[in-house]
């Protein structure tokens, strides 16, 4: 019975479109939207501007690692670590806690959290750890690679009891994530949008279970997403999710897609760089999470959002910041503390 009740997924919000089409919500930075000429998939493609200016190198990680990895370099790897400062910064001046979280969790922490082994096409989505011999004997759990932070964060109040007074308890991480589903190999995923391994700042919280204090919470992390991408110069589109990508946990699911001029030929440039999700006491009921509400125990319910996922953030950077005359991308005045005071990457290309 318990395994049964473990696949059914949660309910659908009525915000929800039904069906396979998502509804535009609204519009950042729409006056940075410039029209894409056919050669953008091919010169403002963040590949071949990495080339350009040497920051990228995927030949090498394909040699130490294979497809689906990187190397960043220089600017790129600078660039990076602003991403992840500057939304941290953002998130803290916003009252989240920030919490450094395992890269490593159990199966069964995963699969509380809506993350299975493999998708409804047996294709493998989480990385697993080899188990000794010892281990499987003794019945050990397994071990996976997060997939997200969203994954030990929800764990760490697994068999626990919340006070009234604690919630909604925010926090904020930055993990590596690690996914092994990266997607087909094609235009569309060519070099960082769809990698098996790479930097995200997630924003996760537990809330009182009721909807008018989960969405207070689910529209305070989607103000400060917008503030992110408004502050780094992305158009971008606000798009409210169809029940067909919903996923097993979310109830509800917004995600923000930027522009990018390589990828017109794909949705019409849009990718998604920043998602947030109500999964009301999906994760909590799995986690045995509790919390103590006018002295009675109920399940508190979880939304978790990402800040930042780097490397689509840093792509969609390089694509829409290059100048191809001069061979340089602008850096946003935001980022430029942790980029010392540069404004903008040349190439570190010799000859």
């Amino acid at each position: 019975m318990q395994t049964l009740a473990s696949t059914v997924p949660n309910l659908s919000s009525h915000e929800s479109p039904v069906g396979e089409e998502p509804t535009l919500l609204s519009q950042i930075n729409e006056q940075h939207l410039k029209k894409a000429s056919s050669s953008d998939r091919v010169w403002r493609s963040h590949v071949h501007i990495g080339a350009e200016l040497g920051i990228l190198d995927f030949a090498s990680a394909g040699s130490t690692s294979g497809w689906g990895f990187y190397y960043l370099l220089d600017e790129a790897a600078q660039l990076e670590q602003a991403l992840v400062q500057y939304a941290l910064a953002v998130a803290v001046r916003h009252g989240w806690r920030q919490v450094a979280p395992p890269s490593m969790v159990y199966s069964h922490i995963a699969n509380a959290c809506g993350y299975q082994p493999r998708d409804q096409n047996d294709e493998q989505q989480i990385y697993s750890i080899a188990r000794p011999a010892e281990d499987v004997e003794r019945d050990k759990p397994e071990l996976v690679l997060a997939g997200t932070s969203e994954i030990p964060l929800a764990g760490m109040k697994a068999n626990s009891t919340l006070s009234e007074s604690d919630l909604p308890a925010k926090r904020v991480a930055v993990s590596r994530c690690y996914r092994a589903e990266a997607g087909a190999r094609g235009a569309s995923t060519k070099g960082l949008y769809r990698v098996h391994e790479f930097t995200k700042v997630e924003l996760f919280a537990w809330t009182p279970p009721n909807l008018d204090d989960t969405t207070e919470t689910f529209d305070e992390m989607l103000d400060m997403q917008t503030e992110l991408l408004e502050s780094l110069g992305l158009s971008c589109r606000v798009l409210e999710m169809p029940t067909t990508e919903l996923g097993a946990s979310a109830f509800r699911k917004i995600d923000i897609e930027a522009f990018f001029p390589s990828r017109q030929e794909h949705q019409g440039g849009w990718g998604e760089v920043t998602s947030a999700s109500i999964c009301t006491d999906y994760q909590t009921r799995r986690l045995a999470t509790r919390a103590r509400i006018d002295g009675q125990l109920a399940f508190p319910w979880t939304v978790n959002g990402t800040a930042l996922a780097v490397p689509r953030v840093l792509a969609a950077l390089l694509e829409n910041g290059w100048n191809e005359e001069q061979k340089t991308v602008h850096i946003p005045e935001c980022l430029r503390p942790w980029m010392d005071g540069k404004t903008v990457i040349t190439s570190h290309r010799s000859g």
